[in-house]
């Protein structure tokens, strides 16, 4: 009978979240007032919460309670990008792309094919990359502080993202615990929800994790890995300072601890004036894998990423890539490492860096009085709501007035998600920019 009515409790609150007569942002009972006005038990009233949250039509706040949610903004918004409907401004994914990068590809289609290595090209490349290429990173890879890199340790792979896979698939097991920031990158979670790991997340401190409550965590878990991002964080900006590095290296030596270092959003931070300090892969070079790629310097659609690893785990990668693409395909490939060769990379990540700025002076100015955590070179800006404000109202009315940004929810892997957005500043021209940002700035005033 319990059975019965936890059911049809479920079906009623959803019938009435559906048909709009409990309105998004509604505060529902707690679960105790819930169980004693309907007579169930409080693990079922509970269950109740717990089924209605998993189809996505309540959110369950920490502190605060249980809340219907915005039914406009789909739950995987933010994870998986969505086609932004024509005039509607995109504050929600970071494609940046300067003028002329399309010229730039059609010189370096001309120079492929007037070049002799087309019938190359045709075949299969090596699973990690033919070592010339791979010779090519490592050198690039010494501005970013990988001095005196072995070829043999760099492996090419289809961008970022699929060097992040392969070394999941490659270097740990379902039901691995990987500790990870509380605010992180969500590529990060959809590939753990893939390879069945279990992300645990570390608050944070300052300018990074709290190393502390990493600490803890080892010592009551067996924590086999940490996914990092140490210069230039997504969401929140950060450049982790010297003394927390050296840190959070001797806590994985001592715990023995793989760490994944995302280094995506890096080439921003590389300001002559205040480099940023070295790699973690230069302080545990023994098990740490570095992660980049030319998606954000170069182009979102030029998929070359590369990973460094130790010597010993090269093989395990290796076999990872074979087993989800073989290789990464000669165009591409010839392409990137011509511009990393020429200098192409190195005057786009300038122009990048710039361009970034400038846009981020435009968030001082359209934004100014408001809190907002953000690196001065970046393309994001993490903007925490006022008190009572839900991220899902504000992110449901910018929808309506053509502007897609992100809530924390896909950022998210604590219970505990925060009121505030994401925004994305590079995939818009800079008057759209200005402007969504001034809407931005009412919306969340209203």
């Amino acid at each position: 009978m319990a059975e019965a009515r936890y059911k049809q409790l479920v079906d009623e609150l959803a019938a009435e979240i559906r048909a709009g007569r409990l309105k998004p942002g509604t505060r529902l009972p707690t679960h105790r007032r819930l169980a004693e006005r309907h007579g169930l038990a409080l693990v079922t009233a509970s269950r109740v919460y717990a089924e209605l949250e998993a189809m996505g039509l309540v959110s369950g706040e920490v502190g605060r309670g249980t809340f219907v949610r915005e039914a406009t903004i789909p739950r995987d918004k933010g994870i998986d990008q969505q086609a932004v409907a024509a005039g509607q401004v995109d504050l929600n994914f970071n494609y940046p792309s300067l003028p002329g990068q399309a010229e730039l590809l059609r010189g370096a289609l001309r120079q492929l094919a007037a070049g002799g290595e087309l019938d190359a090209m045709l075949r299969y490349a090596p699973h990690g990359g033919r070592m010339h290429e791979r010779a090519c990173v490592a050198r690039h890879l010494a501005s970013r502080g990988l001095d005196a890199l072995d070829p043999s340790r760099v492996l090419l792979v289809d961008g970022a993202q699929h060097g992040l896979a392969v070394t999941a698939m490659a270097l740990l097991q379902p039901g691995d615990v990987v500790a990870v920031d509380a605010l992180t990158y969500p590529g990060f979670k959809v590939l753990a929800e893939a390879h069945r790991l279990e992300l645990t997340p570390i608050p944070a401190s300052g300018a990074g994790p709290d190393l502390d409550a990493l600490e803890r965590l080892c010592a009551r878990r067996r924590v086999r890995a940490i996914y990092a991002m140490p210069t230039l964080h997504n969401p929140l900006g950060w450049v982790m300072g010297t003394s927390r590095r050296r840190r959070l290296a001797s806590i994985a030596r001592r715990h023995g601890l793989l760490v994944i270092e995302d280094a995506a959003y890096a080439f921003l931070a590389d300001d002559p004036q205040d480099m940023p300090p070295p790699p973690l892969a230069t302080l545990l070079p023994e098990s740490t894998v570095y992660v980049s790629g030319l998606s954000k310097n170069v182009a979102t659609g030029l998929r070359v990423g590369f990973v460094v690893a130790p010597q010993a785990w090269v093989p395990k990668i290796e076999r990872a890539i074979r087993a989800t693409t073989w290789c990464t395909p000669g165009v591409t490939t010839a392409i990137a490492c011509a511009w990393l060769e020429d200098g192409t990379v190195e005057r786009l990540e300038s122009e990048k860096r710039h361009d970034a700025a400038v846009r981020q002076a435009i968030v001082d100015e359209t934004l100014a009085g408001m809190r907002f955590v953000r690196h001065p070179s970046s393309y994001f800006v993490w903007l925490p709501l006022p008190e009572e404000t839900r991220a899902d109202h504000v992110a449901a009315a910018l929808m309506r007035e053509g502007i897609s940004v992100s809530t924390a929810e896909p950022f998210a892997t604590s219970k505990h998600v925060p009121h505030a957005l994401r925004l994305a500043l590079g995939s818009v021209g800079l008057p759209s920019l200005r402007s969504a940002l001034l809407t931005v700035r009412r919306v969340v005033g209203e």
